[in-house]
Order: C-alpha cells, then sequence, then structure tokens
C-alpha cells in the first residue's frame, strides 16, 4: 500500500494520500487548497489516478482543497450526507464503505466537533478529522458543535476500536503524527473524564479563539460544488421533469454513473445502464461501450449521477471525445426524487 502523510504548517492540517499500489488509484482526506500543486506533483511523481478527494468535515481553519482537485483531476468530491457543502459528488452515511481500487473505508458519523464529522477506519488505522486528537479532542463550540455528542463518538464508537489501532488526526499542532487508540485511552487528558457530564462541563471551558480563517475558510467551504451552469449554458443539460419525459423513448440511452453501493441504496430510474463514472474514460474511447453505442445508433445519451457533478464533468468528458449527443440530469437523482420521478431497486 502507499501512504503519505502530508502537513501544512499554517494551518496544521494532516492531509493524507491513499493508493493500493503505484499506477493505480489514489484517494486523499482533508486536503488543503494551496497544496494541491504539491499532491498533484506527489502524484505525478507515483504514478497514481486520483479519483476520489475526501473531507472528513466543514473545515473551518483552511479552505479544502477537494474542489481544486475535481477542477484539475475530474476526481470524486465526498462528504459525509449532513454536509452544508453546496455540492459534492457523493455523500456518505454512517457504515458506508469509501472504495477504490484495493482499498475500502468504513465511515464512522462522529459528531460533536462539528456536526457533520465523519472518521474513517481502514484495517489497522482510522482517520479521526478534528474528532479525536493526539492527546486531545476537537473543539465543540461552533459550526453545531455538541460535547455531549462527541462523548458519544469518541466512547461509543472510536475508543472501541482495537487498542492497536492507528489514529492519524486531520489537525495536530504540537509536532505529533500518529498515536494509538490504546495511548490516547491511556493519556489523552479530556479522555480521562468519568461521565458525559464531566466530559461536558470540561468541554465549556475551554474558552478558545475562533480560527483565524472561519470567516473565510466556511463560506468557501460551503461553495465547492461544480457550476453546472456552464453546461447548461452550452445547452447540455436538462431538468428533471424533462428528463421524466424521455425515460420511455427508445432515441434515449440513460446511463447511471453512480457507484453499484449507491444504486442498491437509493434506487435508480428505470431502464438505465450502469456505467461508473471511473469506468467512464475507457466507455467512450473508440472501441469503448458508449462509443459503440453512440456510433452504432441515434440514441442520445443522457447522464445522471447522485447531485449533477459528475454527470456535468462526464459530459464534458463525452463532447470532448465527439459524442455530441450527450446531456445530463442537472441536479442528478437528488432532483429526480424531488420531481418524484419513479425509480427501481
Amino acid at each position: 500500500m502507499i501512504f503519505r502523510q502530508l502537513f501544512d504548517q499554517v494551518s496544521g492540517t494532516y492531509s493524507y494520500l491513499l493508493a493500493s499500489r503505484r499506477g493505480g488509484e489514489a484517494l486523499i482526506v482533508d486536503p488543503v487548497l494551496e497544496k494541491v500543486d504539491r499532491y498533484l506533483q506527489l502524484i505525478k511523481e507515483l504514478d497514481l489516478k486520483l479519483v476520489k478527494a475526501l473531507d472528513t468535515h466543514m473545515h473551518a481553519d483552511h479552505i479544502t482543497g477537494i474542489g481544486a482537485l475535481r477542477d484539475r483531476t475530474q476526481c470524486i468530491t465526498v462528504m459525509g450526507e449532513q454536509t452544508k457543502a453546496d455540492v459534492v459528488s457523493m455523500r456518505l452515511a454512517d457504515g458506508d464503505k469509501l472504495t477504490i481500487e484495493g482499498l475500502a473505508l468504513d465511515a464512522i458519523y462522529t459528531p460533536g466537533h462539528t456536526d457533520d464529522s465523519y472518521s474513517f477506519a481502514m484495517g489497522d488505522r482510522v482517520f479521526t478529522g478534528d474528532t479525536l486528537l493526539i492527546r486531545g479532542t476537537g473543539r465543540t463550540d461552533f459550526q453545531n458543535g455538541n460535547a455531549r455528542q462527541q462523548y458519544e463518538s469518541l466512547f461509543g464508537r472510536l475508543l472501541k476500536l482495537p487498542d492497536e489501532t492507528l489514529v492519524f488526526p486531520a489537525h495536530d499542532y504540537k509536532g505529533d503524527t500518529v498515536s494509538t487508540i490504546g495511548e490516547e485511552k491511556r493519556f489523552n487528558p479530556r479522555l480521562q473524564v468519568q461521565s458525559v457530564d464531566e466530559y461536558v462541563e470540561l468541554m465549556s471551558k475551554l474558552n478558545l479563539p475562533n480560527p483565524k480563517m472561519m470567516d473565510v475558510a466556511v463560506p468557501a467551504n460551503m461553495k465547492v460544488g461544480l457550476v453546472q451552469e456552464e453546461i447548461a449554458r452550452r445547452g447540455w443539460a436538462i431538468s428533471a421533469q424533462q428528463a421524466m419525459a424521455m425515460v420511455e423513448r427508445p432515441d434515449v440511452a440513460l446511463i447511471d454513473l453512480r457507484e453499484h453501493n449507491e444504486r442498491e441504496k437509493h434506487g435508480a430510474i428505470p431502464g438505465s445502464l450502469h456505467v461508473p463514472y471511473p469506468s467512464l474514460q475507457e466507455s467512450i474511447r473508440t472501441g469503448g461501450l458508449l462509443h459503440e453505442l453512440a456510433r452504432s445508433t441515434t440514441k442520445r445519451m443522457l447522464f445522471y449521477c447522485a447531485f449533477g457533478e459528475r454527470s456535468a464533468m462526464a459530459v464534458q468528458a463525452a463532447q470532448d471525445a465527439g459524442l455530441s449527443s450527450a446531456c445530463h440530469i442537472q441536479g442528478g437523482i437528488d432532483a429526480w426524487k424531488k420531481a418524484a420521478g419513479p425509480l427501481v431497486h
């Protein structure tokens, strides 16, 4: 496995680059905007293909790099389903798996620092965001933070992992890089409480100043979505209501770009062809499934995904490949559901 821990000194943020092998798919966790060039250089040096960029929560101390990485690599952006961000490609719930080639991370909903905080467990390690820090825990006094929820996230979820589990947080201000669940149980001063009420009282007395970047970072991090209006301006987008009138037409091919577990959980539009977004480039090349479908028939290709981000990128890629009939459902399956469109499971 390829594993890199990367540090932004200004915000004290750790980002993590993961892949199962050289030349394979990669995932980055909690990227910082100012470090995007550095990440891309490392990804190039390791011969990796970035396919997913994940934020563990809405950060208040730096501007996220997930939007910039999406724009430069066409990767999928990922956050928890409680996020206040305008659009992310994939939203995860507690218990969902986040997968790339050869690796799988289990999503654990761990609210408290913020109401959209998630941790991600993978084999011998866990990425704890700002929920569990090395010899500390994330503050709970803004962004719908809640000390009681955080106590449950810590004592009811994370601290029940095996003691030898490696702890990789999103921040450290002392220079520590890794800990273990067992170490934190024994030596983390905020975990030596006897009750939830004692923890709530402890957290209420921290009296910390707001992060220096908070007034800039939070509004910026809420606006990370791909602007789909440009695709619409070019005539390559239709509304969910318009799509509902096209579902049964023989000259339309509906193409679902979501992953298998998304289709199982949320349903699919009847008659959809499943072409997961990571396989899109192969499919639109000469000899690929969608290329041959467009060449051999007069079908109009209608892409959709969860919220319209992946499908907007897919339309652009298909148009660039000469598949001029490609368009997408703006807003994705989310807009389809709101329009009361039919689904099959």
